[in-house]
């Protein structure tokens, strides 16, 4: 899931593409589970009360026909995660920020130690050779807008590490207030020619074009660069107007007003005006997302008023907080203040939708009516992605070729109101499926293509040095707020694709299908996994023993995402210090819990052999004879990507190594295709169709400035990460 989206993010395979823009742009403890008192809560050392800790030992997946039977979503959520909702409650009632951080970085701490997900790494971090110019996009850590190209600067020749490194300086001193950031004219001083057409790649094709009809970045990443919203960040991490051109925000902070542009024009696939943009095109907007409930629907819950009972009982539109007041103001109402709600602007279910356009395709509204409208695809054809005419534009380019296995190209718009910062003429990704990483790192040496990662695995760090371009041109990337993680399927419902492929060798196992599910509802023995896996080492096969470190991420939220702003004392007396980063805040309740995680980036903070085999002991004793050794664990890897064969082989090594093969087994389950790769994880429907009992190739961006934009996808009710785990979000 980016990058980022209400979204889950793809770890791409093809890793030599995968950070292209990535710069321009312990010690053993004691188990968590505390006594629980008369009243079924626990107490803390300190005498706080604290959710109850789940008792149960494990679940019986096993039928009255003893073969292995999947359980109800909600059982199993409330044996692995049952007082998450609990702390985050906590935080969703507090009454400063400085509150709602601290409580959110204890339920975060809560969801670390149980132990059902473990994060893995982020996005940067790893050795690049570029012709694009650092930071030339908007420069932020939530939203899409970072996947805005307009802005880009292409040199037609490879730029030198000493040539990133002093544009980074120039832009370093620009963030401070410090001069201005001209990178195109730095480059032009140095000799190179400026390019306006930016070339890059891509795996999986857009499966809509409907950006309010999507939590995918797939899509996305494609659509964000052809619709504006009402503001974006530039690349000094500034809050600019976009469409709205001003706004106004009421006294208690709860009605904002926004003042539209009257010169922004809807545009067709091929150049023609269609329509102007009004502030109704907001509406039908927000609207149509609610209608749609394709995972972005969650994002307004208890921010919009009559949103959320507009969507899941029913209600009245008119009672949704959401009007046009007239054509040139919107006005949004909220249920309570929210103090990162400007934030929240650039994320794509906020953008307009052309009313007129969308209900001349078949388009309608209302949850009920819009859902039995889709069912006749040959009278609603609104976004479909076979059809970049059945889409209108109102960004800096427009949809004008979109071909699933070839070619996606995006040319700048001719009618867009703000031309002058639009820098690039015309975006094209070209369909590669990875399989051939060094034809790509020569069109990147070549001028084809822009910027290409340089791995350990797939051999293009050894070509970079062996040519000299690794000496000359290499510089490391920054990392990012995304977070990936792996994720234990708690719930397993499926055990081949449809088409028969990706079958797991416990398909007809049922005694294997019920004992690896067994085992995975047991604490210690996810926590035996989980301190099992060499992050460091899976990591080197792509980025390379020296920087093996570098991306790692060991907690959910990016541990600098926010800060408190003053001192703040907690309610069992302990004091947090004014401006303390979150991933502190998070480091100290797991200790108080006694797990054995460090959150800090650039570290392996979970990978503990002997924690991993004390806990196998403690889950052995407690599952008995519930299951039968050796526990098969399933892991999808797509077998045409070099690294992607590594990882799984390293992930493989360092489990049964430490565990014992006689213990636990990791089954390496091949997808011959990306599209089967994707099918049994990253794009599988919901928790039931996961088809694995390990996945690490998805992850999370953060949509706007708040802990809760990662920590509310794992929430029991509408969690959208919660599929990942098995469980039907």
């Amino acid at each position: 899931m980016s990058k980022k989206l209400a979204k889950i993010v793809a770890l791409v395979l093809a890793v030599a593409m995968v950070f292209a823009l990535a710069a321009c742009g312990g010690n053993g403890g004691e188990d968590s589970t505390k006594a629980t008192d008369a009243t079924g809560e626990s107490q803390s050392a300190e005498g706080s009360t604290e959710p109850a800790a789940p008792e149960t030992p494990y679940l019986e997946f096993k039928g009255e026909d003893g073969k292995y039977a999947r359980l109800d979503d909600e059982e199993v959520y409330n044996t692995v995660l049952g007082g998450y909702g609990e702390y985050m409650d906590k935080a969703l009632a507090a009454e400063t920020v400085d509150e709602r951080f601290v409580l959110f970085a204890k339920a975060e701490a809560y969801l670390l130690d149980s132990a059902v997900m473990i994060p893995t790494t982020t996005q940067g971090g790893r050795y690049q050779i570029t012709h694009a110019a650092p930071h030339t996009v908007p420069y932020v850590q939530w939203g899409n807008d970072d996947d805005r190209f307009f802005g880009l600067v292409i040199s037609n020749d490879l730029i030198t590490t000493e040539e990133h490194d002093a544009m980074i300086e120039q832009w370093q001193n620009a963030l401070a207030g410090n001069g201005t950031y001209d990178p195109a004219a730095y480059l032009t001083e140095q000799g190179h020619e400026l390019n306006k057409v930016y070339n890059t790649t891509f795996q999986t094709a857009p499966a809509t074009i409907d950006w309010l009809n999507t939590s995918m970045q797939s899509d996305t990443e494609i659509t964000v660069n052809t619709v504006d919203g009402l503001v974006e960040y530039d690349n000094l991490n500034k809050l600019n107007p976009a469409i709205a051109s001003s706004w106004d925000v009421s006294e208690d902070g709860t009605v904002y007003t926004f003042h539209l542009r009257d010169d922004v024009n809807w545009t067709t696939a091929d150049g023609s005006v269609y329509a102007p943009v009004v502030a109704e095109d907001f509406v039908a907007g927000l609207r149509h997302m609610l209608d749609a409930q394709e995972g972005l629907e969650f994002l307004v819950d208890g921010v919009i008023v009559g949103a959320t009972d507009y969507y899941m009982n029913g209600g009245s539109w008119d009672d949704v907080g959401y009007k046009a007041v007239d054509e040139h103001t919107l006005e949004v109402t909220l249920e309570t203040k929210v103090p990162y709600f400007m934030t929240m602007l650039t994320y794509s279910c906020f953008m307009p939708m052309c009313k007129s356009f969308y209900e001349s395709h078949g388009g309608v509204f209302g949850v009920d009516e819009y859902a039995a409208a889709t069912e006749d695809t040959n009278t609603y054809t609104f976004g479909n992605p076979n059809d970049v005419s059945s889409q209108v534009y109102c960004g800096p380019y427009i949809l004008t070729k979109l071909q699933a296995s070839s070619e996606i190209t995006c040319e700048k718009n001719p009618n867009y109101y703000n031309p002058d910062k639009v820098v690039i003429d015309t975006i094209k990704w070209v369909y590669d499926n990875g399989e051939n990483p060094t034809q790509y790192y020569n069109d990147v040496v070549s001028g084809l293509y822009v910027a290409a990662a340089l791995g350990e695995a797939n051999g293009l760090l050894k070509a970079a040095k062996d040519d000299g371009n690794f000496e000359k041109y290499a510089y490391v990337t920054d990392t990012t707020s995304t977070s990936y993680f792996g994720g234990l399927n708690v719930n397993r419902g499926t055990y081949a694709l449809g088409s028969g492929t990706c079958e797991s060798p416990k398909a007809n196992d049922e005694t294997a299908k019920v004992s690896t599910a067994v085992a995975l509802s047991n604490k210690d023995f996810r926590k035996a996994l989980q301190f099992a896996f060499d992050k460091g080492t899976q990591n080197a096969v792509s980025a390379g023993d020296d920087l093996k470190l570098a991306n790692l991420r060991n907690m959910y939220t990016h541990p600098e995402f926010v800060f408190l702003e003053a001192d703040f004392t907690d309610e069992d007396g302990h004091t947090f210090a004014a401006n303390t980063a979150y991933g502190e805040i998070v480091q100290y309740y797991l200790d108080q819990m006694g797990a054995e995680v460090k959150v800090a980036d650039g570290i392996d903070g979970w990978f503990n052999p002997e924690s991993a085999k004390a806990h196998f002991e403690k889950a052995k004793e407690a599952l008995g004879d519930a299951v039968t050794y050796p526990i098969q664990i399933d892991v999808v890897y797509y077998s045409a990507n070099d690294t992607q064969v590594a990882q799984a082989q390293a992930y493989k090594k360092s489990v049964e190594g430490t565990l014992g093969a006689e213990n636990v087994v990791v089954n390496l389950v091949e997808a011959t295709t990306p599209e089967d790769y994707y099918a049994c994880g990253y794009r599988a429907a919901d928790g039931e169709a996961a088809n694995y009992d390990m996945f690490y190739g998805s992850g999370w961006g953060p949509d706007y400035g708040d802990p809760y934009t990662y920590l509310q996808t794992f929430l029991g009710e509408g969690g959208y990460m919660t599929k990942v785990i098995g469980i039907k979000s």
